[in-house]
């Protein structure tokens, strides 16, 4: 679309498909889930227009990248990813670019977090969507806390035996299974009861879309899962006790890259227990003390950079001009 180029880079042991647009200093942009490079579709054109480079890939497991042992969750962990990313960018940039923007949402969110916690030679500054940076919390990992808080159905819980979310997924059409994730904007927790599908919204049950994603998009989204299958990306949801267990290390490790953080009012992790006050009242600057933005967007929901693309195109030149 509109002069995006597409790019197979070989690294890692896998191969990371990029779309890019644009001359001048690097912005790399993480999606999320249900996500793929697309999602930043308007973010690539209007930095490209205002002279940046911008580079987004299918993160491992998504899209057209390929090469990841899907049926081996062990191999999602977010060592492999950063490290999937900082070959990306040896192979992208020469040797006077040492530094990159980096924009993350969701999933794409997480990983930059850990990019900048591991590897801050490498960014400049980040503006992050939706999912706060946490440091190490040693009281247990995120999914004994949310089947504490919500109970079985919850879909980070329901994600985490293989093969369990699939074949229920495989019984939905597709595209129907896209347009319940993508347009999903309750301020509320996301259930999956086994065997009953999305609880927000029967199978069967017809999906007005919103203004901001047209069948176009919902097709393309939906030929690229259909192709792939759902397992790489929810291995990012099974890797997280994983996670939690290797990165002990990191206790009390902070963030020290400038950042910007934005979010919906409507998001559903703005309303996860304890989120807001982690926003709000201090937790979130104290392990991210380079934070110097955040930014509550009303009316707003998790799919923010789709919803809202023109304003938050806009809040990203912003911060990163700055540098």
């Amino acid at each position: 679309m509109e002069g995006i180029q597409h790019k197979t880079i070989s690294v890692n042991g896998i191969n990371i498909h990029i779309a890019e647009k644009g001359e001048g200093p690097l912005v790399l942009f993480l999606h999320g889930f249900p996500e793929l490079w697309y999602s930043w579709r308007h973010q690539i054109l209007y930095l490209a227009d205002h002279g940046y480079r911008a580079v987004a890939p299918d993160l491992r497991g998504f899209g057209d990248t390929t090469g990841a042992p899907v049926n081996d969750h062990t191999k999602f962990t977010v060592y492999h990813l950063v490290g999937d990313l900082i070959g990306l960018l040896d192979a992208i940039t020469n040797q006077d670019e040492s530094k990159v923007f980096v924009v993350g949402h969701d999933w794409g969110a997480f990983v930059a977090w850990h990019l900048c916690l591991f590897r801050p030679d490498r960014v400049k500054a980040l503006v992050n969507l939706s999912v706060p940076f946490y440091s190490w919390n040693p009281n247990g990992d995120m999914v004994k806390l949310l089947r504490a808080a919500y109970g079985e159905d919850h879909y980070i819980v329901r994600f985490q035996e293989p093969g369990d979310i699939e074949a229920e997924l495989a019984r939905i059409d597709i595209k129907t299974v896209m347009k319940k994730f993508l347009t999903f904007r309750n301020p509320e927790p996301f259930y999956f009861p086994k065997g009953k599908g999305f609880r927000h919204s029967p199978n069967d049950a017809t999906v007005t879309l919103p203004t901001w994603l047209s069948e176009e998009d919902v097709e393309y989204f939906a030929s690229r899962f259909d192709k792939t299958g759902f397992s790489g990306p929810i291995n990012y949801y099974r890797v997280i006790p994983l996670n939690w267990e290797l990165s002990s290390a990191w206790r009390g490790a902070k963030v020290m890259v400038p950042s910007k953080f934005v979010i919906g009012d409507l998001d559903l992790v703005y309303h996860m227990p304890g989120m807001k006050e982690h926003i709000e009242n201090g937790g979130f600057l104290k392990d991210v003390p380079l934070l110097e933005e955040v930014v509550v967007m009303e009316g707003a929901a998790h799919f923010i950079n789709q919803e809202k693309p023109h304003e938050i195109s806009k809040h990203i030149i912003e911060f990163i001009q700055k540098f």
